[in-house]
């Protein structure tokens, strides 16, 4: 449940309402999600975020089926929900196979396992990866 209650465009400021047409035109959808739409409840917070995301998500030296991979991967870790579901309808747009999830988890799951054993053990770096 949100702590604050999230904006709707009638209510919204100029300010935001400009944003939630920039984020509505940008992933080709009629209603702002309610992410944005929460965070609209600090119209600096939502406006810094949304340049954040529109320059790290772009296409660069990693693809944007990459990028959302990873961000996939990141927001398991951080047990956030919302994230993984939101990035994971993205990554459909985007070309996701129908195995990429499956492999996406073990890998995941995997990278969790063996650094909490590194962590717990306190193993050293060894020198040739310094």
């Amino acid at each position: 449940m949100s702590i604050l209650k999230p904006i709707s465009e009638n209510d919204a400021s100029e300010k935001v309402k400009n944003v939630f047409e920039e984020i509505k035109v940008s992933k080709n959808v009629n209603v702002v999600p309610n992410f944005w739409r929460t965070i609209a409840n600090n119209s600096d917070t939502l406006e810094c975020t949304w340049n954040s995301v529109q320059q790290v998500m772009k296409e660069g030296s990693l693809n944007s089926l990459f990028k959302e991979l990873i961000y996939i991967a990141v927001s398991m870790t951080n047990s956030c929900e919302y994230c993984i579901r939101s990035h994971t309808k993205s990554a459909q747009t985007k070309g996701i196979s129908d195995e990429m999830p499956n492999e996406l988890i073990a890998v995941v799951a995997m990278a969790n396992e063996t650094s909490r054993l590194v962590e717990s053990y306190q193993v050293e770096v060894d020198e040739n990866l310094k």
